[in-house]
């Protein structure tokens, strides 16, 4: 029986969470589909280029992922959301949705009654609570990206079996571990043969960002640069 996503995602437990979807149709997100025998190895680009996106939107760092089914290791950062100013959730939000009537009168600086500022005031609010809730992310990762897929098979329906399975990490020992399940997983499947050579993945990312001296959208991690 399945549970609850409020269940699954506890922050006064744990901010790091492994999250999974899974395509519900008979071909790969990415590579080679075994039913359609057309090639889908771009789409991995569009799922890595969105969720980078999203991190810099959200108050959630991407600590691991790997575009298969789509693995990645999100950890949500409450006090960065907190101290953002109502203007900076505003803007933020509007780089995703339209917004509210309201919201673009704000960010024109057009004048608003008082009862206009309550109700602004609860979308403001509503919005920071979106904006460091691991289901928004995904909603706006997942959505987009199925969207995208329909449009090139010229098709409509479903793209993901169901949403998003979550599994919270409650030390650095479970996060450790599962952030390298996560980079291994091209690897134990056979597609690549090292870690640097698995595409789209943030294993690659962070080797490419050592070699290059590049700064990079992953969380950064304290410690031993190996």
């Amino acid at each position: 029986m399945s549970q609850p996503r409020s269940s699954q995602i506890s922050l006064s437990d744990t901010p790091y969470y492994h999250c999974v979807s899974r395509c519900v149709r008979r071909s790969f997100l990415c590579g080679v589909g075994s039913y359609s025998g057309h090639n889908y190895e771009h789409r991995g680009g569009w799922v890595e280029q969105r969720l980078l996106f999203l991190s810099s939107v959200f108050a959630i760092d991407i600590c691991a992922y790997a575009v298969m089914s789509n693995h990645v290791v999100l950890h949500v950062d409450v006090k960065q959301v907190m101290a953002w100013t109502d203007d900076d959730i505003v803007r933020r939000w509007h780089l995703l949705h339209r917004g509210t009537l309201l919201t673009q009168m704000f960010t024109r600086g057009d004048s608003l009654s008082p009862s206009q500022n309550i109700t602004l005031d609860d979308t403001i609010a509503e919005y920071r609570r979106r904006l460091h809730d691991i289901s928004w992310l995904m909603r706006n990762l997942n959505e987009y990206i199925a969207r995208e897929a329909n449009k090139e098979d010229d098709c409509t329906g479903i793209f993901w079996e169901g949403r998003f399975k979550s599994q919270a990490l409650l030390d650095e020992a479970a996060l450790l571990a599962c952030m390298a399940y996560v980079d291994l997983n091209p690897i134990r499947a056979k597609i690549a043969d090292t870690p640097e050579t698995s595409k789209h993945t943030s294993i690659q990312q962070r080797l490419k960002s050592i070699q290059q001296s590049v700064t990079y959208s992953l969380m950064p991690f304290v410690g031993n640069p190996r």
